[in-house]
């Protein structure tokens, strides 16, 4: 984006806004109370009568920031943090309910036992572990207390956070085990085969139109299922986006900059080195500001601008191309180099690394000076006797992947080594052999073998971005503005939009925490000002986002508590139009027969035909579970009506149940049935936090009222 918006309304902007806070302050009492309110002001939330305090809450955020080393956002990192502190506050009530207490001594346990500890060498006395060390560097840190200490006890704290999960899951699923005789029941259940004759009246034989589902019903039914339909505070918007593109015109004067960058020329009576006659490439694409970043590695057809590749190479050295369009830039490349080069080699090297080099083991003490001598040393053991290559990489080697293999790298492209090493593989010939420096040491190297000779170029590309000028991003910026004061003059919202032939989008159900506005993209600053508690529905709001502006309206605020009606009809008048048919279906199936019902249905008498609760499918009307774990209830020979299934209303008589081969052992069936109760520590926690009493006020330590 062009600097107008970086300097557009920052000064005067700031100024205002400090000013309003302070006058909103003075004016609004409510305000200095909160200010003085200990609760709001260091309590995020509580779980079980227990705070989480403001103080508590940052400490753990920061701590996560550092450990994740900025991988994640801030509203992510927000959210797993607080999770993390459910979770902990949940299981030590649990156990401290249960009379268990993680103490210190079994946090140090498994501090010592964790391998991050174990194989650290500063911890080790001859390659064992040596518990004092370790306890000694505790304690100097510990007195020290500075980051160290800190991240040491942020460690401690999620390492005593998982003893509590384990500790407590360990102890509901110890009980959650299974007997021989529940294994054989689970066992007879699944394969017994049933047999028998059912009436299906299906649900389509009642039209939708017919049912009548009011608000009341829909409310009625949220209420009775609360649990199911509780919901965080939201908020709806809806947006027009005002891209900030270039036009043609401003392509074109790009492309004509671009042009002129290949002749030598002249600017306030300096001469200026064109593409061309340039030498020093470094130098040209910094004077020249150049978009794409000077890259001078040989390139196959397959790696250079597709769109110019074959006219690349039918040229020779010296020849400039351009300007073309290559994605969202104007490029010049000029052929520095032809060659020819093998497309991938083969090599065996040994790695001498130093005291600095990248990757190095700790334990690496030889100087610069002396890796290099040792480097040379076995580069002449090799030429005296090159049989023992592969030796002496196994004995020497500090790159273990390879030395094993006698140092050998199987078949690999250009660009899979760093620079020096690919040179020379790749430049040499089969059967050289050198000493090469790169990040990682002294690297002896002998060429294995090359295959698959083709050109290649060398090429110096130099590229502009193609991005919109000031008189674009302004005339955007006005359009933007203009939409906006037409909506603060009285026009509607979606008169402007049919006036200006712009298209609207709608962002919904965003939360407190939420980073994202589907359609835009990043941009937390909308959501924060959608969840302002002065800002109401209808309210609006320009915002410079990523590549342009947008014109926002809130449209639906939704508290905390409940769906409402209008939100919650979609899911829940489908099940309340099942309801209602089968109500209607049931009043249809009358009789005391399977003949007199599929009568007055209008149906007919199905056969059931060894059936069973493994394969709950009935033929012709398909997965039915419930009908069937029914029908295994039920006495043989007895007629029953009125059974609910997914697909409609069912009647039924079982005319035989076959059991299936009694088996000589259970134990299988006994131990499947432990293990699904045991692997159930996730439904585990999540029935306890359901049953908790959780106020959740995260959005506060972001300024933000629910």
């Amino acid at each position: 984006m062009a600097i107008l918006s970086k300097i557009r309304e920052r000064s005067m902007f700031l100024i205002l806004v400090v000013g309003l806070a302070l006058f909103a302050f003075v004016l609004d009492p409510s305000t200095i109370s909160d200010f003085f309110n200990s609760t709001k002001v260091n309590d995020i939330g509580s779980v079980n009568g227990e705070t989480i305090s403001r103080q508590e809450f940052a400490d753990a955020l920061e701590a996560y920031k550092q450990s994740s080393g900025g991988r994640v956002s801030e509203m992510q990192a927000a959210k797993n943090v607080w999770n993390s502190l459910l979770r902990q506050k949940i299981y030590e009530t649990q156990l401290e309910n249960a009379g268990i207490t993680v103490g210190e001594a079994d946090i140090m346990k498994a501090l010592i036992e964790s391998s991050g500890v174990q194989n650290q060498p500063r911890f080790q006395t001859e390659g064992l572990f040596d518990k004092s060390k370790f306890t000694e560097f505790l304690a100097t840190i510990k007195e020290a207390n500075g980051d160290e200490w800190r991240a040491w006890q942020q460690y401690m704290t999620s390492l005593k956070s998982n003893l509590q999960k384990t500790t407590y899951d360990n102890l509901v699923t110890s009980g959650l085990g299974a007997s021989l005789k529940e294994g054989e029941n689970k066992y007879l259940t699944e394969n017994t085969k049933i047999s028998g004759k059912y009436v299906y009246a299906p649900y389509t034989l009642i039209a939708d139109s017919l049912v009548t589902v009011t608000k009341g019903d829909v409310k009625k039914y949220i209420e009775s299922h609360a649990s199911n339909y509780e919901v965080e505070a939201s908020r709806d918007v809806k947006f027009v986006k005002f891209d900030i593109k270039p036009t043609s015109e401003d392509e074109e004067v790009i492309k004509q900059a671009v042009a002129g960058l290949i002749e030598d020329s002249e600017k306030n009576g300096i001469k200026l080195t064109g593409l061309k006659n340039a030498t020093d490439y470094v130098e040209f694409f910094n004077e020249n500001d150049s978009d794409v970043s000077f890259d001078d590695k040989f390139q196959f057809k397959v790696q250079v601008p597709q769109v110019i590749a074959d006219k690349l190479f039918e040229g020779k050295e010296g020849d400039v191309f351009g300007p073309y369009k290559d994605a969202n830039f104007f490029k010049l490349s000029k052929i520095t180099e032809v060659t020819q080069l093998p497309d991938s080699a083969q090599a065996r090297h040994i790695l001498v690394p130093f005291v600095g080099a990248s990757s190095a083991d700790p334990s690496i003490t030889r100087t610069e000076e002396e890796a290099k001598v040792l480097a040379d040393s076995l580069i002449a053991a090799v030429k005296k006797t090159p049989s023992k290559f592969a030796d002496l990489a196994k004995d020497f080697s500090s790159d273990k992947g390879s030395a094993s293999k006698g140092g050998f790298y199987d078949w690999f492209g250009y660009n899979r080594m760093v620079p020096e090493f690919r040179d020379f593989v790749f430049k040499g010939n089969k059967n050289d052999l050198g000493v090469v420096k790169t990040v990682f040491g002294f690297h002896v190297i002998r060429i294995e073998d090359q295959k698959n000779f083709q050109p290649v170029l060398r090429l110096a590309t130099f590229g502009k971005e193609i991005v919109a000028s000031d008189a674009t991003e302004n005339t955007i910026y006005q359009d933007a503005e203009l939409f906006a004061q037409d909506i603060a003059n009285g026009k509607s919202y979606d008169e402007t939009l049919k006036e200006k032939n712009l298209k609207s989008l709608p962002a919904v159900g965003l939360k407190a925490l939420d980073e994202n506005v589907p359609g835009l993209g990043s941009e937390r600053e909308i959501i924060t000002w959608a969840f302002e508690k002065d800002v109401n529905v209808g309210d609006y709001k320009r915002f410079d986002i990523e590549g342009g502006y947008a014109v926002v309206v809130l449209t639906n605020k939704t508290a905390k508590g409940l769906m409402s009606v209008d939100k919650a009809t979609a899911t829940v008048r489908p099940i309340l139009v099942k309801e209602k048919k089968a109500e209607m279906l049931e009043a249809k199936m009358a009789g005391s027969t399977l003949e007199e019902i599929a009568k007055s249905a209008g149906q007919t008498v199905r056969n059931i035909n060894k059936v069973n609760l493994q394969s709950p499918t009935l033929a012709g009307v398909g997965y039915e579970p419930k009908v069937i774990g029914a029908m295994l209830s039920a006495k043989e020979n007895e007629v029953f009506n009125n059974v609910v299934g997914d697909r409609g209303v069912f009647a039924f008589a079982v005319e035989s149940k076959e059991l299936p081969t009694a088996l000589p052992n259970y134990d299988t069936y006994r131990k499947r049935l432990a293990n699904e109760r045991r692997n159930k520590s996730f439904q585990i926690f999540e029935a306890i936090k359901k049953a908790s009493d959780i106020e959740d006020n995260v959005g506060n330590f972001y300024g933000i009222q629910q």
